[in-house]
């Protein structure tokens, strides 16, 4: 089970892992509280996260860019 729990995680972009270590909480109370919205609203914080997802890979591209260039 952990097996399968660290592949999720590691290929899942991160969003939930980011979002509490910005917020200070932990990153399973994140993925809880996004699976509620996500019933509740049916799915549209799926594109939330997929903004998200982007904007956090962006993000790490350019600070590796920037470090390869200075």
């Amino acid at each position: 089970m952990e097996l399968v729990k660290d592949r999720i995680e590691k290929y899942a972009f991160g969003v939930c892992q980011y979002l509490g270590e910005k917020l200070n909480i932990s990153a399973g109370r994140v993925r809880t509280y996004f699976i509620y919205l996500s019933f509740a609203t049916l799915g549209s914080p799926v594109l939330i996260y997929l903004f998200l997802a982007f904007w956090i890979n962006i993000k790490k591209y350019i600070k590796k860019t920037s470090f390869l260039r200075d």
